[in-house]
């Protein structure tokens, strides 16, 4: 005992010594495996396995509920589920046994109320003659129809969900139908041959409830005037067919149709997979409906597409996050049902798009939300800043020419270069920027900000254009330039600094001495070069000379204008800057096809 004491004593005193994060880790490892212990190795872990799985079975995702029970028992539960709802549709329906109420009065015709259980909630909509409810379906071609858009279209009274369809995702477009629709004794739609027996609810001419699984012969010599497909038959000629178990689906949104000895009909709709309400069992709507004096009833389809339109409203709670889903029919209730007529769309379709995510809209439209969240950035807080297009690249070409000089110098040369990369920092006031990249232009003009433009390019094509001679001062090392410098006119001082590298071809002249000048002021205009043709001037600085292939870099300050001219073999290039304002203006140098894009943090 005493040992025991002590290596718990020294248990704990040596966990007291591990972090929080270790902690709490060792804590949801140890409540893992008693949780594990629990569901797999207990007779009350097994039944709570067993009833999560049949829940999750009666979603869209049926093959999740190998988790609790693996995929081998899952399987054979749906097959027990599939023979059960089977077995209980077999049994043929006694349609002497409705005798209708005809001293009813006419104004009466449906009655909403609240019910609930342990576990949900939801509604019941009691309808005093059967012959007022009948089958509708979408109006238009490709998509299903929200209920409340049905009951106000038709002008209906009130409405609840019919049978089941193609859900891809959980997020289908409802207009796949699952089994035949009928409405005022038409068929108008059939998902197979009408010999082979479906799962049906509906409702005779004269208004009797009939379920159960039929062929459409079968259905049409029993008068059947509006049906759609779903299932399972809980109460058959007055007897509870579920006796034992909850009847093996779980808890979940429910839609329920019964019917009374006098004809009177009983709809009811549970909320389900929310706070309010988690949803009810079979078992349980079965036993209500018996409460209730129901002779005949059975299930339409639950889940999602559960729900109750009452004078126009929505009164049930769906538990889809986009709220009302399209649905491919429902059951409607009209003070003149006769005057009700459907399109039917789908006659001459060879093939129903059941949708998807792909092309559902409030999806489609949550992703798109979503992505704009991540990609939008913040703007800086900074009042003032400095606008730096920034890029990278390389150029490759031949030259011939080298010196060192200052002072005037005045050339003219001819350059090509192919595949280039825009490598230039332009840092100072008001500053404008395009890249154009094939059909594709980004523009951006900030007076007060700081931007980098990043930019790649393509293959440029050939375009002339004429560059300056004029004065410079400062020192430069190098060889020819094939692009002219462009830097905005302006009577303001600008210092700069810029890095030229690659080759180029041409000639030019330079003086071999090194010295100092003073240039004088001046002003002028500046173009862009474009693809074709065109004239730039502005104030530069560097100088080209010599004979050979150079790579140099130089500084200097700038004043006034160059203008000159020259042949620039180059792609769809534009760069545009206006007066520069006092500040540093290294001169940048374009060559190719830049595409890029544009942020501001």
């Amino acid at each position: 005992m005493n040992t025991a004491f002590q290596w718990i004593s020294a248990t704990t005193n040596h966990v007291r010594g591990w972090s929080w994060i270790k902690r709490l880790l060792t804590f949801i490892a140890l409540l893992a495996f008693l949780a594990s212990t629990f569901l797999f190795y207990t007779p009350l872990g097994t039944q709570i396995r067993i009833f999560l799985a049949e829940t999750v079975i009666t979603t869209q995702h049926r093959e999740w509920a190998w988790i609790f029970v693996g995929a081998e028992k899952r399987d054979e539960m749906v097959r027990k589920l599939q023979g059960q709802s089977d077995e209980h549709a077999k049994e043929k329906q006694d349609l002497s046994a409705v005798k209708f109420d005809k001293d009813r009065p006419i104004d009466e015709l449906v009655k909403v109320k609240d019910v609930s259980g342990e576990f949900w909630k939801g509604k019941m909509m009691y309808v005093y003659d059967p012959r007022s409810i009948r089958v509708v379906v979408p109006d238009k071609v490709g998509e299903g129809e929200r209920i409340t858009s049905m009951v106000n279209r038709t002008g209906a009274v009130a409405g609840v969900n019919g049978g089941g369809f193609v859900d891809p995702e959980g997020l289908g477009n409802g207009f796949a139908p699952i089994g035949p629709i009928i409405s005022g004794g038409e068929l108008l739609y059939i998902d197979q041959d009408g010999n082979v027996p479906q799962h049906i609810v509906g409702f005779t001419k004269e208004g009797t409830l009939v379920i159960g699984k039929y062929t459409y012969p079968e259905l049409q010599k029993m008068g059947i005037s509006e049906a759609v497909m779903f299932y399972p038959r809980v109460i058959a000629n007055g007897k509870p067919l579920i006796t034992s178990g909850d009847g093996g689906w779980g808890r979940g949104p429910r839609t329920a149709v019964g019917q009374r000895a006098d004809g009177t009909v009983i709809f009811v709709v549970v909320d389900g997979r929310q706070a309010h309400s988690v949803g009810a069992t079979l078992r349980e709507i079965q036993d209500l409906l018996l409460a209730e004096g129901a002779i005949n009833a059975g299930f339409l389809d639950g889940g999602a597409s559960s729900e109750l339109v009452y004078n126009g409203e929505l009164v049930s709670k769906p538990s889809s996050r986009y709220g009302e889903r399209r649905l491919p029919s429902a059951f409607l209730v009209f003070d003149h049902p006769e005057t009700v007529k459907n399109k039917r769309i789908w006659d001459g379709l060879d093939k129903i798009d059941a949708g998807g995510s792909y092309d559902h809209p409030d999806y489609q439209a949550e992703l798109k939300a979503n992505q704009q969240k991540k990609t939008t950035t913040t703007p800086s807080s900074t009042k003032k800043e400095t606008e730096e297009p920034t890029g990278t690249g390389s150029g490759k070409g031949t030259g011939t020419g080298s010196g060192t000089g200052s002072g005037s110098t005045s050339g003219a040369g001819t350059g090509t270069g192919t595949n280039g990369t825009n490598n230039s920092t332009n840092a100072g006031g008001k500053s404008s920027t395009t890249t154009k990249s094939g059909d594709s232009t980004t523009q951006s003009t900030d007076k007060d900000s700081t931007k980098s433009t990043t930019g790649t390019q393509k293959e440029g094509t050939t375009g002339t254009g004429t560059s300056g001679t004029g004065t410079s001062a400062g020192t430069d090392s190098g060889g020819d330039s094939a692009t002219p410098d462009k830097t905005a006119p302006g009577s303001k001082t600008g210092t700069g600094a810029g890095t030229s590298t690659g080759a180029s071809s041409g000639s030019g002249t330079t003086s071999d001495k090194t010295g100092t000048g003073t240039p004088a002021a001046g002003s002028g205009a500046a173009v862009p070069n474009t693809d074709k043709a065109g004239t730039s001037t502005g104030t530069g600085a560097g100088a080209s000379g010599g004979a050979g292939t150079s790579t140099g870099t130089g500084t200097g300050v700038n004043t006034g204008s160059v203008s000159g001219n020259g042949t620039s073999t180059g792609g769809k290039t534009t760069t545009t800057s206006p007066q520069a304002e006092s500040g540093s203006n290294p001169t940048p140098s374009a060559t190719g096809e830049p595409a890029g894009t544009t942020t501001k943090p």
